[in-house]
């Protein structure tokens, strides 16, 4: 079974495939600083209950820290198992054109790949996470680049910090736009504001792009906002898994 593991800034997802179906997938908490000894033993943990055999695995990271540890875990606990790391030489197919292909992400090369793959193109990707990210996929599959805002945690974390009267709040729909408290006039900015700033976004892109294929919305916090946008067509929480387990078998 492939083991896929796609280590982001504030959240880790792992999940198994056996061939093209996704068997099981988990969520936890990123920190930099744990060693690779402490991911060997949280991956043991999460795999004991399914008692299954890996014999490969997959990853990206936009952690660097998180990354060294993850090779050492590796090499430690699968140094029997063939692994892939996306990173410049793996092959993924995915042409960047962009102005500098060594700044781009791991996890949105392989988006871009599993989006293409999955919807055609011209497509974007809208990845809610720590920031939220529109990758934009052209007709051929290749990356053409995209934008990057705020995401939704981080934006409510600092209008707490900055903000003496306000306060942090559950992230979802209020109500009313029209708040009638402090909690509802937060939830009302955040749950309107996030989906009009998404919606606004994509549709600019599509006039540069024409008409567009798919807008497919993943990461933790897509759920919060989605239902609102108008330009979602489609929810792919595991993307980014699916684009790992293609790149795994571009290489493998």
């Amino acid at each position: 079974m492939l083991l896929c593991i796609d280590i982001g800034n504030t959240n880790t997802v792992l999940a198994t495939f056996d061939g093209d179906k996704l068997v099981h997938s988990w969520r936890i908490k990123t920190d930099a600083r744990s060693t690779a000894d402490e991911l060997g033993l949280k991956l043991r943990g999460l795999l004991a209950g399914d008692a299954v055999e890996i014999t490969g695995v997959a990853a990206c990271s936009t952690v660097p820290a998180a990354l060294r540890s993850l090779r050492t875990m590796l090499a430690r606990y699968y140094g029997d198992t063939p692994s892939v790391i996306v990173e410049p030489g793996v092959k993924t197919g995915v042409q960047l054109a962009i102005d500098n292909p060594k700044e781009v992400g791991s996890d949105r090369v392989v988006n871009t790949l599993a989006a293409h793959a999955l919807y055609g193109g011209p497509s974007i990707v809208v990845d809610f996470g720590t920031t939220t990210n529109f990758d934009v996929i052209s007709e051929r599959g290749e990356f053409l680049g995209g934008a990057f805002a705020p995401g939704i945690e981080i934006s409510f974390d600092a209008l707490a910090a900055r903000a003496a009267q306000l306060r942090k709040v559950e992230p979802t729909k209020p109500r009313s736009v029209i708040g009638k408290n402090t909690v509802e006039c937060l939830q009302s900015g955040m749950y309107f504001g996030f989906a009009g700033q998404v919606d606004r976004i994509v549709e600019r892109m599509a006039e540069e792009l024409g008409p567009l294929r798919a807008v497919i919305a993943t990461g933790g916090l897509a759920p919060v906002v989605i239902d609102e946008c108008r330009t979602i067509t489609h929810h792919e929480p595991m993307i980014t898994l699916i684009g790992l387990r293609m790149v795994y078998d571009r290489n493998t």
